[in-house]
């Protein structure tokens, strides 16, 4: 990374940042995902279960293994293997889990974090039920404002998790979001947290690095 683009990663989000805490979370900004790495797991006490929602800024950080070693019991649905039976007990206990770590689909100038879900429980869970709620947050996912936060979605977010995902909706092979009406639709859910929940300790961690979908 040029130093020219480190410098604008560390303005805007450091202006994101502040952003964030006048809406009333916690928010911090790193430079590198290492330093986070550091960060968050330093926030997460070792005899806490920690949700894992299906996200690739999450898993990109590389922490599950330092957390499991550290005794954290990890409730990660998408592990090989698990019958839908197996993945929905999970979900239901990452709703009431100690620690929920996941990302945002974008995350505007003024501080709202905007995201789309198939299920629910990602978003459930972000906004009411674990006692701390994490969220990890490349720069590459700030948008100017709440218009743009769904071009986001639409145009990169829902495609590549798509594909991702090897789903076989229409976005997959037009690139971008049709408003599909299939039965896989993974774009259900709209939510958008305009300030803090009330009752959710929640931090908010932008890193300065292309992360995630």
């Amino acid at each position: 990374m040029s130093e020219l683009h480190a410098w604008h990663n560390e303005k805007l989000g450091i202006r994101t940042v502040e952003a964030l805490k006048r809406n009333g979370f916690a928010a911090t900004y790193f430079s590198t995902s290492e330093k986070a790495a550091e960060y968050i797991l330093s926030l997460i006490p070792s005899n806490s279960s920690v949700g894992i929602a299906g996200s690739a800024t999450t898993k990109g950080l590389k922490i599950i293994d330092e957390l499991k070693s550290k005794g954290n019991e990890i409730l990660d649905h998408n592990l090989p293997g698990l019958s839908n039976e197996e993945k929905s007990v999970i979900r239901l206990r990452q709703q009431t889990c100690d620690v929920f770590l996941t990302s945002s689909n974008a995350l505007t100038l003024d501080g709202k974090l905007v995201n789309m879900d198939g299920i629910g429980n990602r978003v459930s869970a972000m906004i009411y039920g674990p006692k701390k709620v994490i969220i990890v947050v490349g720069i590459n996912k700030i948008v100017s404002n709440l218009d743009q936060a769904l071009d986001r979605i639409q145009t990169v977010a829902s495609p590549l998790n798509n594909k991702r995902l090897n789903q076989s909706n229409p976005c997959v092979e037009t690139g971008t979001c049709v408003d599909c009406h299939s039965p896989t639709r993974i774009c259900n859910i709209l939510t958008v947290l305009h300030k803090k929940p009330l009752l959710t300790d929640t931090t908010v961690i932008i890193i300065g690095e292309n992360l995630g979908y």
